[in-house]
């Protein structure tokens, strides 16, 4: 997975934000970008025919709003899929593969008792472990944390029921 961090981003981020918040925010969003591509896909050909009209507007206005702002980044993101843009910041996120299954028979659990434990539908897991699905990365982040720490897992989602 490949999160690229345009110059408007990581301006606007510095902003915003502290760098660790900023890291959040690039690993929630390499798990939100295998679900979006094809979203974004559709808002990169739109953004394309739209950069010019966007630039003279720009160039009459020096008051930028948000959205402007998020226009420009999305330009750049744009611009950096052709090769146009050097000033971005490459992110790669490695999300690991979990066995489903492994993790939760070293717990020693069933199917129903795990799915109910961390809020998973059980016919969901069932396909996991059968391989006719495979969880989506935030979901695998989560499977990994488990996996390490379920003493914490399960504590944080009694704190929040």
């Amino acid at each position: 997975m490949t999160v690229v961090e345009t110059g408007r981003f990581l301006k606007d981020t510095r902003q915003l934000m502290p760098e660790s918040e900023r890291v959040k925010l690039v690993a929630f969003l390499a798990g939100q970008a295998r679900e979006e591509s094809m979203k974004q896909k559709k808002t990169a050909n739109k953004m394309a025919s739209v950069s010019v009209a966007a630039r003279k507007r720009r160039a009459v206005k020096k008051h930028r709003t948000v959205g402007k702002r998020i226009i420009e980044g999305l330009e750049q993101a744009v611009a950096w899929t052709r090769g146009d843009n050097h000033r971005a910041r490459v992110t790669l996120v490695h999300v690991p593969d979990v066995d489903v299954r492994e993790v939760r028979q070293k717990m020693g659990l069933s199917q129903a008792q795990f799915a109910t434990k961390f809020g998973l539908p059980p016919a969901t897991l069932r396909n996991w472990e059968q391989g006719r699905a495979r969880p989506d990365a935030p979901t695998r982040v989560l499977l990994a944390v488990i996996a390490k720490h379920p003493e914490e897992v399960e504590e944080v989602l009694s704190e929040a029921s």
